[in-house]
Order: C-alpha cells, then structure tokens, then sequence
C-alpha cells in the first residue's frame, strides 16, 4: 500500500516543541512505515520520517517569519494533490483546506479532524461528506452536520515517555499559555493548594500573560518556557499531577496523554474529551471548580501511578492508532 501523509507546514515534523498535529501526523507516517506501509511524508524539508520525505519549502512558516503561510499552504497542499495518482491513499492532517481538491483527484482521501478552528469552517466538511471518509479524534470533538467513519485516539510513542514512581513535590502546568488552556486557573489552584506550580509552555497571548500569569510569577509560581522532548519527559514524571483546567471544549489534549504514559495522573475540568482521556478517580480527577481542584489535589496519594501508565499505554499509543488507521485504510479501497 502506498500512503501520502500530509503534515501542516508550521512547524517540523516531527517538532521540536511545539505543534500537536505535526506530531500526530509523524506518529501515524512512522507506525504505518512499520506495519510495511510505503508512505510519503508531505511535510517541511526539514522534518525527520524513515518514509520519503516530499517538500516545498525548508522550514516551516511559524518558524521562518518571512515566508507567507497561506502561500506556503497553497504550494504545499497543490505538490502534494498533482502527485495523487502515485498513491493509493492519502491521508489529510491538514484541516479543511485539501479537501477542496477531492472531487478532483481519484485517490480517496481520509481526514483526520484535528479540531474545529471555528464553526465557520464547517461547511466545506459539509460540501464533502459523501467523498470525505471523516475521522474525528475523541467522540466529544464531533459536528453532528458530518458524516464520520470512525474516532481514532492520537497516539503517542509511548517508549519515548520514562515511567516514574515516585515524584518531587510540585505541580505542573504543560501547554500554551492561553486562556483556553487555563494557566491563569492553575496558578489559583496551586496557591489554594499551598504547592508549588512549574509552567511550562509557549506564550501564545502576550495580553494574557502580562495580566493573568506574569504577575503571579514568584518563588512558588515559576514559568521555566517551553520544554522540548527530554524536558517534557522528565517535567512530567517528576509532578504529583498535571493540572489542565481548560476554558474550552479540548478536542483531545496531547499533554493529558503524555501525563499519564509518565505515570502522572490529572486534574482536569471535565470539558470536551477529558471524560474520553481521564478515568475519574482512577488515573486523575474530573472538576467543574477551582476549589474541587484544589480538593482534588489533596487525594492524589488515591491514584495509582501504574494504573495511568496502564490506562494511557493501552488506548493512546501509537501503534493502536496505526492499527485502527490501517484497517480504515483497507476499508476505504475495498
């Protein structure tokens, strides 16, 4: 089987920090690859893949500033279809914009729907229900106007996250600082709970980090910038529990994931996946409060490490996605 995996082009792929759904799209073009699959990764010239690599530019846009995204874009998506009849599937990590050209190409194409940037987008997946084999990435993140084929879980490497036993006394915060991701909520939790509370993450909105974070930045509170790989790993495992007091309706939640594969359980407000993610009372906690977080926090010695080890290795790795998109694969050319 011959697989094109499209990646976006703002960052690597794989990255080296930041950027979900380039990481996604390198964890499925790299399990397929084992599974004997020959895939052609469409991606930035300087991502890393064991497949071919295929590229209109060097760098991505987020990364080099004087290039135009939507040029980039434009370029990236139009290499990628002029080729389709050299694969015998494509797979779109790329929101929206390539399915603009699937009524013009034979290859069947499979989206996988990282998220829905606003409900104004909608109607293009609308246009194409009936040719889009749709996939959405947790039950929670669904739009009842499209038609899908399946939920598949984002999958992790889990080899690549070290499972600790026994943490340092600290909380974590790990994901953009934005109000969506709740940074402001998790400096209030973590006062209530007397404990101290590391940030880590790219500043995302300048406004909300000078008025909800930086202020609150002292011996207790510490923001330490955005962590790479090995960083991430060892932040994670060495916290008494993630803290990811969302404002919006999460579609899935990469650092949930990771957490746990570290044996961290979390403390969530349970909106959009997290119900999907977290196993309430048993690999983290499920508020709806600033205070029952805090209370939370307090019953953290209740939750086995290995259990979210178990629980995060058995549904989000990345050779369960591959699988489970393998098999979609084969449905779709059948």
């Amino acid at each position: 089987m011959r697989a094109a995996i499209l990646a976006p082009v703002a960052w690597r792929t794989p990255p080296r920090h930041y950027g979900p759904w380039e990481q996604v799209a390198s964890n499925i073009a790299e399990s397929l690859i084992k599974l004997g699959v020959e895939v052609t990764l469409f991606a930035t010239g300087d991502s890393i893949t064991l497949g071919k690599l295929d590229a209109i530019c060097e760098q991505g846009y987020e990364e080099d500033r004087t290039q135009d995204a939507k040029v980039l874009e434009c370029l990236h998506i139009s290499n990628l279809m002029e080729k389709a009849t050299d694969f015998d599937i494509i797979h779109n990590n790329f929101d929206f914009l390539p399915l603009t050209y699937s009524a013009l190409v034979k290859t069947p194409i499979i989206t996988t729907i990282h998220g829905f940037s606003s409900p104004r987008i909608i109607p293009v997946y609308k246009k194409y229900n009936s040719i889009g084999h749709y996939v959405s990435i947790s039950n929670a993140d669904r739009s009842a106007e499209l038609e899908y084929i399946a939920t598949v879980y984002n999958g992790l490497n889990t080899a690549d996250f070290n499972f600790t036993e026994m943490p340092e006394d600290y909380l974590l915060y790990f994901g953009r600082i934005h109000h969506d991701k709740g940074a402001a909520e998790a400096i209030q939790i973590a006062k209530k709970a007397k404990k101290k509370l590391l940030i880590a993450g790219i500043i995302q909105d300048d406004n909300y980090w000078k008025e909800k974070v930086e202020p609150y930045l002292d011996e207790q509170i510490k923001y330490i910038g955005h962590a790479g790989p090995e960083k991430r790993n060892e932040l994670l495992g060495k916290a008494i529990a993630l803290l990811h007091p969302i404002n919006f309706a999460e579609p899935f939640g990469m650092s949930v994931a990771e957490a746990m594969l570290c044996g961290t359980p979390v403390i969530a407000f349970n909106k959009g996946s997290m119900p999907e993610l977290i196993q309430h009372e048993r690999t983290g906690f499920l508020v709806n409060t600033i205070d029952e977080a805090v209370n939370a926090v307090s019953q953290l010695n209740n939750i086995s490490r290995q259990r979210c080890r178990d629980w995060a290795g058995s549904q989000f790795s990345a050779e369960k996605m591959a699988d489970d998109y393998y098999k979609l694969y084969q449905q779709i050319l059948k």
